[in-house]
């Protein structure tokens, strides 16, 4: 399946107006297995790229789009939908298509796909084909810093909040302290009941023999998937301990493109995870829902929950999103508007474009504006106002 767009829609972008954060604390210092992501959101800012006729796209984005894609869109020139990916695509290509600067390239993509929808006055998700307003979530956290009492707690209250699957980090000890996470799982298993999903996230911290060691110890909780027990590019190692384990594997979030779940798949991966944010185009998550469907596998998709939402709506009800409450709470907090939680699902707003709007009031009140710099197509050396400090 392919969006239902016209490709050969043109595009003269006029302006930028990019909002420098300066850090924003998350609730609790968190860390998976691996040490990510500390005690601050991943977020550097927040980007309005207009057409010439005042239509903007905007989201959360990186400084990688000030600095890698605005020089060149911000040219003049009127190129269409397709011929602006395809040229931004293969300007980046040398950096590999793995790199920061082809996620970019999604943004980019997305910022388009934006505008589109507000040039018709619909939501994106209509825009895009949905046939319904929301989307089905699961609910994930669970920091290795927290004890066991609070993982319980956090796990229960996803599950009286209406989430019928959940998931926590595993990897304790930088993957050493397996009695910790095996005992977890046995309490968050009997907190919850028998009949709620229980997945558990390890963050590729092991190597084969421990993966396998670790799914052997929580088989008796029967966990709905285990998710990227070892390195995500080892895909020999991916398929042994699928074979050797027969559980469930999960993998995607370090994936920026359809090609790599082909090779997934091929090598038995039963759960594609792709992440909204990291994807060099957003159609592949389409693409990747497709081909789950077309091999009989589990689909998710990650990342900022209140703008995947509008994606999740194209899925089923089976075809979850990923809301990590860690990062998507204090994120939500910078949103005036974004997708309402009830009941394991986000409910799409009914507003033209995407689903999300940045609370610029607040956020100014509150002194996480940094700088707003400007950029406009008639400069031809590309140079930026800056206004102030806040």
């Amino acid at each position: 399946m392919r969006f239902p767009i016209n490709e050969q829609e043109k595009f003269t972008f006029s302006k930028a107006v990019f909002y420098n954060f300066h850090l924003i604390p998350v609730k609790k210092p968190w860390r998976d297995a691996t040490g990510g992501f500390g005690s601050f959101l991943p977020l550097q800012g927040w980007l309005r790229l207009y057409d010439s006729e005042g239509y903007y796209g905007e989201t959360f984005t990186s400084l990688g789009m000030v600095n890698n894609i605005l020089p060149l869109i911000l040219t003049g020139e009127t190129k269409t939908y397709a011929e602006w990916y395809h040229f931004l695509y293969w300007k980046m290509r040398n950096y590999g298509f793995q790199s920061g600067q082809i996620v970019d390239v999604g943004q980019l993509d997305y910022l388009m796909l934006d505008i589109m929808a507000k040039r018709r006055g619909l939501p994106l998700h209509r825009f895009l084909g949905a046939e319904k307003d929301w989307a089905a979530a699961y609910k994930g956290g669970g920091s290795l810093l927290a004890d066991d009492s609070e993982l319980v707690e956090d796990m229960v209250r996803y599950v009286e909040e209406g989430y019928t699957t959940v998931k926590f980090k595993v990897g304790s000890g930088w993957g050493t302290d397996m009695e910790r996470d095996v005992r977890r799982m046995e309490k968050v298993r009997a907190a919850v009941g028998p009949d709620i999903e229980i997945a558990v996230d390890g963050n590729q911290v092991w190597d084969e023999e421990d993966a396998v060691r670790f799914a052997d110890l929580i088989r008796p909780y029967r966990p709905a998937w285990y998710e990227e027990p070892v390195h995500s590019h080892d895909m020999n190692a991916i398929k042994r301990v699928r074979e050797r384990t027969g559980m469930p594997i999960g993998y995607g979030e370090s994936m920026r493109n359809y090609f790599a779940f082909e090779t997934y798949a091929e090598k038995g991966v039963d759960h594609l995870m792709p992440l909204v944010g990291r994807m060099s185009r957003m159609e592949d998550l389409i693409k990747i829902r497709d081909l789950a469907r077309e091999k009989g596998l589990r689909f998710s998709s990650g990342g900022t929950v209140w703008l995947n939402a509008a994606f999740g709506a194209l899925y089923s009800e089976n075809e979850l999103l990923e809301n990590h409450e860690p990062m998507t709470q204090p994120m939500g907090e910078c949103l005036s508007v974004k997708p309402e939680e009830k009941n394991g699902r986000l409910y799409l707003p009914d507003i033209e474009g995407g689903p999300i709007r940045l609370n610029l009031e607040k956020l100014e009140r509150e002194g996480v504006i940094e700088s707003v710099r400007y950029f406009y197509a008639s400069d031809a050396k590309q140079q930026f106002a800056v206004r102030g400090s806040y």
